[in-house]
């Protein structure tokens, strides 16, 4: 099994979750992103965030699409900060490339400055950088987060 140079092999592995991935895992109840969710209710990985990536969120919630009451915002904002870590995202000296989409580009500083796992998202802009990232920390859709998880939480897997 290799590890990470960024986690040793005995902690838990340390998640970003870019923001449509969090609509995901609490808005949407999405299947395919319930590992992750059950993964963290289980404090079987760890997550975190910022306040840039908390305040995209709380932006993201408020779309005419999603016809959400501010008392469901406020729930699963509230819910979204049961499950992380909040930090400040110091500069990193890694250098990352840039992504296409500058509002994804703070989930990649995050995942640098904080030594995360693994940056999960679905978004294109994200995960075409995948293997530009990865002397850095893996970047997964959250099929394959999913995948991995199970793999890890039963023991078979080695690290990617």
């Amino acid at each position: 099994m290799r590890s990470s140079p960024s986690i040793p092999i005995l902690s838990k592995p340390l998640l970003v979750l870019d923001t449509n991935v969090v609509l995901d895992l609490l808005h949407f109840e999405d299947a395919i992103a319930y590992p992750i969710l059950a993964a963290l209710q289980h404090e079987q990985v760890k997550c975190v965030a910022t306040e840039a990536t908390l305040e995209e969120l709380r932006r993201v919630l408020t779309y005419p699409e999603f016809k959400l009451a501010s008392v469901r915002q406020a729930t699963l904002l509230d819910q979204y900060l049961r499950l992380v870590r909040m930090q400040d995202t110091p500069p990193t000296s890694v250098e990352l490339p840039i992504c296409s989409d500058p509002d994804d580009q703070k989930f990649l500083e995050l995942a640098a400055s904080s030594h995360a796992h693994t940056l999960v998202s679905k978004d294109r802009a994200v995960l075409k950088l995948r293997w530009r990232c990865a002397a850095h920390f893996q970047v997964m859709t959250p099929a394959e987060a999913g995948r991995w998880l199970a793999d890890v939480n039963s023991g078979s897997a080695a690290e990617t």
